[in-house]
């Protein structure tokens, strides 16, 4: 015990929060990276009274989704792909037991939810579950009692969008919702 107080007394210890190391380290590489020819950013814009910008394409938004259930968590993944092919990724950690079919329901539910927050109107849906999928799709009946309410929120979201469809593709084309869950990898 005494030996250990005397090694600490050589030398200077001081704390530094990780978040102070990242903070500086940053300012560091932004400093020694500074532009000699910048110029600031012109916001003047011509168009002022312009509330948003739509896309003209006929080609709708699409939105994959994926949810897991294992001895590590409970989670789901979404990802909007505009038609520009921009992409915006949804996740979240379930806090609850659930099935992997419960899941499955929750990740629709939440990208659903994504693209209506976002005003869009046409969708096409890819899910690598068939069950859920196809249960969607009206051709396969759904009669786990536990997933009949989850049905039944996705129906009445439908009513907010103009042209949706749902399609299946397997689970290796579907890498981009699975992606969104790293806690079940």
């Amino acid at each position: 015990m005494l030996r250990w107080k005397i090694l600490l007394s050589e030398f200077d210890i001081v704390y530094v929060s990780q978040k102070a190391i990242k903070g500086s380290a940053i300012a560091e590489f932004l400093a020694s990276r500074a532009l000699e020819d910048y110029e600031p950013l012109n916001f003047d814009f011509p168009n002022e009274e312009l509330m948003c910008v739509a896309a003209t394409e006929n080609y709708p938004c699409k939105l994959s989704f994926d949810g897991a259930s294992n001895a590590v968590g409970n989670g789901i993944g979404a990802v909007l792909v505009s038609p520009n092919d921009d992409y915006y990724p949804f996740t979240c950690k379930l806090d609850f037991d659930c099935t992997n079919n419960m899941a499955e329901y929750e990740a629709c539910i939440m990208g659903l939810r994504a693209a209506i927050e976002r005003r869009i109107r046409t969708l096409a849906v890819y899910g690598d579950f068939a069950l859920v999928i196809y249960q969607l799709k009206g051709e396969w009946e759904t009669r786990d009692p536990k997933l009949i309410n989850y049905r039944k929120v996705v129906l009445g979201l439908l009513e907010e969008f103009d042209d949706i469809t749902f399609n299946y593709i397997p689970r290796d084309e579907n890498q981009m919702a699975d992606a969104q869950q790293p806690w079940l990898q």
